[in-house]
């Protein structure tokens, strides 16, 4: 059975696009920790992350690094943390956050609810600065 992520790939469940190319896509985190709380991901499944093949995984890198280039200047914050964690779903991603404080990056406090219009400015303010 595909996982969530295969199903956002393959459009059969909506999601707030950040960026895409032909081997990734970045979206919203639909349970935030903060707002811009961005998931990045292969196209291709692979479970974890340290299964992928080296030229996957840079190319995943590379592209997790240019998203979080653009999620910087969309988002006040100091910097862009980045969390692998994949035990909620069985598909490699990367969790980009904006954060100002260690506590910004907590992910056993309350997540944020944002209405479907507030996820896609901020979607759009990254996309966006990612043009740019």
């Amino acid at each position: 059975m595909a996982s969530i992520f295969s199903k956002i790939v393959a459009g059969e469940i909506p999601c707030h696009k950040v960026a895409e190319d032909e081997k990734h896509l970045a979206f919203l985190d639909i349970s935030p920790l903060v707002m811009g709380h961005v998931l990045v991901i292969p196209k291709k499944e692979v479970d974890y992350i340290f299964d992928m093949d080296d030229e996957s995984y840079l190319d995943l890198q590379a592209f997790v690094k240019k998203v979080a280039s653009g999620l910087k200047k969309a988002i006040p914050c100091e910097r862009i943390g980045i969390t692998v964690m994949g035990l909620e779903v069985p598909h490699t991603h990367v969790h980009l956050i904006p954060f100002t404080s260690i506590d910004d990056m907590n992910f056993s406090r309350p997540k944020l609810k944002l209405s479907a219009e507030q996820l896609d400015d901020i979607a759009q303010k990254i996309s966006t600065e990612m043009a740019l």
